[in-house]
């Protein structure tokens, strides 16, 4: 009798493990869009990313395209917004993955790497990317055929585009990798003291270092190197939350707010806006 009875306590044991398990793994793959509504606030990292982002380093105020597209769309969804930490881009997906904050708010390029481990909302505009070199500079005026060689160095951001491309595009080329938290000025400063000699970069970010650097860096030619749509990156999983955010985002595609954006920070010619 007692070993019928514990085979039975034993069944029960593993049946209720087994329900609590699987009501875990639910609610885990719910906690994002769940904590959001039930709580009223949105946590999110952010990178550095003129005219995406600014961040002023002596008082700390955000400010930029992405900035006040979260804002507004947190806003339609009645949320606080929670701007909890300064990430790279190699690392940034790594801080939705462990739920450090549930919503990348700088814009991101998709890509099949990054789409691996995260899912993206709609874009509402797109970026094209284009080759810059120093000013003068006339070894890929025709074409970038003999960029693949170990003779020509690109300057890139680890965990950026550019690195990328550089390895998609141009393998047997050297990269000066910069670390995560460089800006873009680093870049081209890299190629303006020779330290390398080219990188791809979308006009926005050649533009502002250009404001500060005049005549230093030059676009090649007008054929773009990629395309891609700005679009705000969510942890593998959370289609609820980004079901809610995508929602939110056609609302300001179709009533004009993203052209008054744009317009705001005087780059609406660097974009494409999404319909």
């Amino acid at each position: 009798m007692n070993k019928y009875f514990g085979i039975i306590i034993g069944i029960i044991a593993v049946v209720a493990l087994t329900i609590s398990y699987s009501t875990m793994n639910q609610s885990k793959s719910q906690s994002v869009a769940k904590k959001v509504v039930n709580s009223g606030e949105i946590r999110i990292g952010y990178i550095v990313y003129p005219p995406l982002l600014f961040k002023d380093q002596t008082t700390g105020h955000l400010s930029g395209i992405s900035y006040d597209l979260v804002e507004e769309a947190a806003k339609r969804l009645n949320i606080k917004t929670n701007w909890v930490e300064e990430v790279g881009w190699g690392s940034a997906i790594e801080g939705l993955k462990t739920k450090r904050y549930d919503l990348l708010g700088t814009q991101m390029w998709p890509n099949a790497s990054r789409a691996r481990e995260a899912v993206f909302s709609v874009a509402p505009m797109n970026s094209v990317i284009y080759t810059y070199t120093k000013a003068g500079d006339t070894r890929f005026s025709t074409n970038l055929s003999n960029l693949n060689s170990a003779q020509y160095t690109i300057s890139a951001i680890d965990g950026e585009m550019a690195a990328f491309i550089a390895k998609d595009d141009y393998p047997k080329a050297k990269v000066n990798t910069l670390p995560q938290l460089s800006s873009y000025a680093e870049v081209f400063l890299n190629i303006v003291n020779g330290k390398a000699d080219i990188t791809f970069v979308e006009p926005s970010a050649a533009n502002d270092f250009l404001k500060s650097n005049p005549g230093q860096i030059q676009r090649i030619g007008n054929s773009a190197v990629r395309t891609f749509g700005n679009s705000f990156a969510f942890a593998r999983g959370e289609e609820s939350m980004i079901s809610m955010w995508n929602v939110a985002m056609g609302e300001l595609m179709n009533d004009g707010t993203i052209f008054r954006i744009l317009e705001k920070y005087n780059v609406s010619q660097d974009y494409s806006i999404n319909r």
